[in-house]
């Protein structure tokens, strides 16, 4: 099986190529993978090593000819790429995310893909309520005031559309919690924080009085257990939206057990949001009053469907993913060989 992976050098790709590796050289699963991102990483490096490597803007489309050419001979392509940052830059923004979607399945269309698998998220769903678990059959329209949520139901409805027009090839998208892992610290870092608040996190915060919104309950799932979903459907090759989500639900009392902290206090959160967006528009912080409202409307997602038809289960809980991505962020941890993830 030939597999192209978009943004392969990113924190879930760098995942999915050693999960990929894994499968090829312990599973013996017969695989020729060919990664795509704009920079090139450390091709003697685990796990970069063994791929046939293209450097391209999937949201250029001067590159979408060479595009093309990558997917050439392709049974499958993984979509991972994503751009976060600069929030300030909405256009440059939609140009990778949204308009880099339509080049990708254009060009996997054009190369005879058989099997498109795309990164979704669990901030594509519209507003659900936190005390019920939400299947894939909720509207998938997004939450209008965070920008990454609008993009992702975009994206979502290219894939609606081009599912409907290309019914010989299949299509699956997996909607992942927010997902983390140690090698990811540096990253998270740079793309939440900015550059110089990250040196101010240790590796154990700890916090004796933790000030967090009653409405701050969400999931989260490891970018190892994430990977192996994404080899699940394509060794199955299956079709159609996958939750993906470990357990348990992270309420603000999980959060407390995270920090040590020996109380909660309920922190409004429209004053969260507020504090958020000034700090953003000041640039002392890089993370828009956006994502509050995607964290604060996100539903709390039904794993049944990966478990049943993927035989999808996570190794590892909610908390010792967030815990590792705190000591990595603390740290500043990540992987020297792939540029976005480098060490701090």
């Amino acid at each position: 099986m030939r597999i192209v992976i978009t943004g392969a050098t990113g924190h879930v790709g760098s995942e999915v190529l050693k999960r990929l590796q894994s499968a090829r050289s312990e599973e013996g699963a017969d695989l020729e993978l060919v990664g795509i991102a704009r920079r090139a990483p450390d091709q003697d490096s685990a796990p970069y090593q063994g791929v046939e490597w293209h450097t391209l803007d999937i949201g250029s489309s001067e590159d979408q000819t060479d595009v093309e050419v990558a997917m050439a001979g392709a049974d499958a392509v993984v979509h991972l790429a994503w751009l976060i940052q600069p929030n300030h830059n909405r256009q440059l923004l939609r140009q990778t995310n949204v308009a880099g979607t339509a080049h990708v399945l254009a060009a996997a269309k054009k190369a005879g893909v058989g099997h498109i698998v795309c990164a979704s998220s669990v901030g594509a769903y519209s507003p659900a309520p936190k005390d019920q678990r939400t299947k894939e059959g909720w509207p998938a329209a997004g939450i209008p005031k965070s920008h990454y949520s609008v993009d992702k139901a975009a994206q979502e409805r290219l894939l609606d559309g081009f599912a409907k027009d290309n019914p010989d090839i299949v299509v699956a998208r997996l909607r992942p919690a927010l997902t983390f892992s140690a090698g990811a610290g540096s990253e998270v870092g740079r793309y939440f924080l900015g550059r110089i608040l990250p040196r101010l996190v240790p590796r154990k915060p700890w916090l004796p009085l933790l000030a967090v919104p009653r409405e701050l309950v969400f999931q989260a799932v490891h970018a190892a257990d994430v990977a192996d979903a994404y080899w699940r459907v394509l060794e199955r090759k299956a079709e159609g939206a996958f939750n993906i989500a470990a357990e348990p639900v992270i309420d603000p009392n999980a959060l407390a057990w995270i920090f040590s902290a020996r109380r909660v206090l309920p922190f409004p959160l429209p004053l969260l949001r507020a504090v958020v967006e000034v700090s953003w528009h000041l640039r002392l912080q890089v993370t828009d009053g956006g994502w509050v409202d995607m964290a604060a409307n996100a539903p709390i997602m039904d794993t049944a469907r990966a478990h049943s038809l993927l035989g999808w289960s996570p190794k590892h809980s909610s908390l010792e993913s967030l815990a590792e991505m705190l000591d990595g962020l603390g740290a500043g941890k990540g992987r020297k060989a792939s540029p976005p993830l480098e060490p701090r």
